[in-house]
C-alpha cells in the first residue's frame, strides 16, 4: 500500500506550495535589492527617473495583458466610475511613494526608507482599525505602540521627523487600502494607474527635453537602457507575488513581506555604508521588537480561526469556503 503522504493531492499541493514560495522569494528578494538598480541611475533627477518608471510600466503591462488576454478587466475597471475614483485617488499615492523611494536612494537614505518598509505592516493595522472598524487585539496595541515609540524617539535624538519612512509607510499604507475597495485585480489596476499618470509623466519628459535638461537619448547608451528598464523592474516582481499569493497561505506571505526592508536595511549598511548610529539601531530594535509581537500575534490569530472552521466543518456547521484573498481584490 502507498503512503498516504504522497497521494497525488498531497504531492500536487507541496509542488504548488514550493512554487509560490520561489516565485514568492524572487517578488521580494527583486523589492529588497531595488536600491540597486536606483543608485545605478542616481546621476539622473528622481523626477525623471519617476516619468520613465511610468511610461515604460505603462508599455510593458500593456505587452502583459495582451499577452494574459486581460484587456477586459481594464476596461471594465475604466467603465465603473467608483473604480477609476479609486484608482486616480491610488495613482497619486503610488506615484509620491515612488518618488520618495527613488529620491531616498539616490541621497543616500536607504535606512530611513527601509525603517518605512519595516513600519508599514503597523500602519496597515492602525488604518484598518481608524477606516474599516477592524478591531486592534492587545498585542496589535502593544506592537503599534513600540511602532511610534520608535519613530519619537528618532524625532527627539535626531531633532527632526523621520519623514522619508513616515511618507513611505503612510502611502503604501493608504494605498493598499484603498485598493481593496476598488474592484480590480493587481495588474490591471497597475495598468490604469500608471495610464493616469502617464500624461503628466510624458509632459514632464517633453519639457525636460526641450530645455535640453533631459538624462534620456543624450548620454550613455547604457544609461538609456537602464532607464528604459524601469518597466520591467517594476512588472516583473509584481506579476511573481501574484502568482505567489495563488498558491502560497496569507501567513507565509506575511513573513515574506518582511525580506524586502531586510534586503534594503542591508543594502545601506554592507553595501552602501550608510552609518548605523546608536540611535537609529535602538530605532530598529522597537521596530524589530513591534514586528514580532504583531506576526506572532497574526499567526495566532489565523490559527485560532482555523480550528474553528475545521471544527464547524467536522460539525456540518460550516458556512462554505471563502475566496483567496490578493492586493487589489
Amino acid at each position: 500500500m502507498g503512503d498516504v503522504s504522497q497521494s497525488p493531492h498531497t504531492v500536487e499541493s507541496q509542488r504548488s506550495y514550493r512554487a509560490g514560495l520561489a516565485w514568492g522569494l524572487a517578488a521580494y528578494g527583486a523589492w529588497g535589492v531595488f536600491p540597486i538598480y536606483f543608485k545605478a541611475v542616481a546621476a539622473v533627477p528622481a523626477l525623471e527617473v519617476l516619468a520613465h518608471r511610468v511610461v515604460w510600466s505603462v508599455v510593458v503591462l500593456a505587452v502583459v495583458l495582451t499577452w494574459q488576454r486581460r484587456w477586459r478587466e481594464v476596461t471594465a475597471a475604466v467603465a465603473d466610475l467608483r473604480t477609476l475614483g479609486a484608482l486616480g485617488v491610488t495613482a497619486l499615492l503610488i506615484g509620491v511613494n515612488w518618488y520618495v523611494f527613488i529620491w531616498a536612494i539616490a541621497t543616500g537614505r536607504i535606512l530611513q526608507s527601509s525603517l518605512g518598509y519595516f513600519i508599514n505592516p503597523l500602519v496597515n493595522v492602525f488604518l484598518g482599525v481608524v477606516f474599516l472598524g477592524e478591531r486592534m487585539t492587545r498585542a496589535g496595541v502593544a506592537a503599534v505602540a513600540i511602532a511610534a515609540l520608535a519613530v519619537g524617539w528618532l524625532t527627539v535624538r535626531s531633532g527632526t521627523v523621520p519623514w522619508v519612512s513616515l511618507v513611505l509607510a503612510v502611502s503604501f499604507a493608504l494605498y493598499g487600502l484603498l485598493r481593496k475597495t476598488a474592484r480590480v485585480k493587481p495588474v490591471p489596476g497597475l495598468a490604469v494607474e500608471t495610464a493616469l499618470l502617464a500624461p503628466a509623466a510624458l509632459l514632464f519628459l517633453a519639457a525636460t527635453a526641450s530645455s535640453g535638461g533631459l538624462y534620456f537619448g543624450t548620454g550613455s547608451w547604457r544609461l538609456d537602457l537602464l532607464l528604459a528598464a524601469a518597466g520591467l523592474i517594476t512588472a516583473l516582481p509584481l506579476l511573481w507575488f501574484n502568482a505567489a499569493a495563488q498558491s502560497l497561505p496569507l501567513s507565509t506571505l506575511g513573513f515574506l513581506q518582511y525580506l524586502s526592508p531586510t534586503g534594503q536595511f542591508l543594502l545601506a549598511v554592507l553595501a552602501y555604508g550608510e552609518p548605523l548610529t546608536r540611535d537609529r539601531l535602538i530605532a530598529f530594535a522597537f521596530i524589530w521588537t513591534a514586528l514580532a509581537i504583531f506576526t506572532v500575534d497574526q499567526v495566532r490569530t489565523r490559527a485560532r480561526i482555523a480550528r474553528l472552521v475545521a471544527r464547524r466543518a467536522g460539525t456540518g456547521t460550516g458556512t462554505g469556503t471563502g475566496g483567496g484573498l490578493s492586493p487589489g481584490s
